[in-house]
């Protein structure tokens, strides 16, 4: 793992000519368009990089985009892995490693989700405070390289406390409103079934997904600040028949995605 990242950090840096990012921004389904709120120096695609995987799902574009919000410099990705693609979780959190040897120490992650808090509507926007892991693998299991982390990780402030104050802020400066909550990963890639969503609201979560855990245990591994940013594209209500698509969970993430784009855009602004 140490070599590849290092081979990949090393092909990155002779793109961008050793850019140097701040930020690390991880882009979920239907929020890729805030790809037009960065000024964008380069773009390297997925298929280009090596020991980075392809992103399979539809509403991740497959890119590396480098450039500037403001005067902070980042990375985002344009489009993720998941585990439900095939992908082992190494190779889904591959580019957080990566990210971080490019130089950043903060990173924003966000998602689309399904929520179970019966005060949530479709189309909120949720600030992550928590979250459980309930994905089959872990990322850090295995032999523990010692120059990424530690072996045994304190996941007790996963979500930096510091940037949710922040973003607590600027959502009332923004005047909308933040809803807050625990976010569970599950492996997908099915939509859960009515008695799924119970047992996540039944756990103590807020609203339940098939990312971002892996993303941000390896981030932290390698003390990444993370801000996560859910946006609630279905509600799983155990006494409802309502039927969830894909095509319907785009949409009502892009509903929501001028929310997140202001939101994301200022914090890094500002932070």
């Amino acid at each position: 793992m140490w070599n590849k990242v290092q081979e990949t950090v090393a092909f990155i840096n002779n793109e961008t000519n050793n850019f140097k990012p701040e930020f690390g921004i991880i882009l979920g389904s239907g929020l890729g368009g805030f790809a037009d709120d960065i000024s964008v120096e380069f773009t390297i695609p997925y298929a280009h990089i090596p020991n980075f995987p392809i992103s399979t799902v539809e509403g991740h574009k497959g890119a590396l985009l480098f450039g500037t919000i403001g005067d902070k410099k980042v990375v985002a990705m344009q489009g993720r892995f998941h585990y439900y693609e095939g992908y082992d979780m190494r190779e889904v959190t591959f580019p957080v490693r990566v990210m971080k040897f490019l130089g950043i120490d903060k990173l924003v992650v966000s998602n689309a989700s399904g929520g179970v808090n019966p005060s949530f509507k479709v189309g909120d926007v949720m600030l992550i405070k928590d979250h459980i892991n309930m994905m089959p693998d872990h990322p850090l299991r295995g032999k523990n390289d010692e120059r990424f982390g530690p072996r045994f990780l304190n996941m007790s402030e996963p979500y930096s406390k510091k940037m949710m104050v922040k973003a607590r802020e600027l959502a009332k400066e923004l005047q909308f409103d933040l809803k807050e909550g625990v976010y569970l990963g599950l492996q997908g890639p099915t939509f859960e079934t009515l008695a799924e969503y119970k047992m996540v609201k039944i756990l103590g979560a807020d609203c339940v997904g098939m990312s971002t855990v892996p993303e941000v245990i390896v981030a932290r591994h390698m003390e990444i600040d993370c801000l996560g940013v859910s946006v609630i594209t279905d509600m799983g209500d155990e006494e409802s028949i309502e039927e969830v698509n894909h095509e319907e969970v785009l949409q009502a993430a892009k509903t929501a995605e001028p929310h997140v784009r202001a939101l994301i855009e200022n914090f890094i602004k500002t932070f």
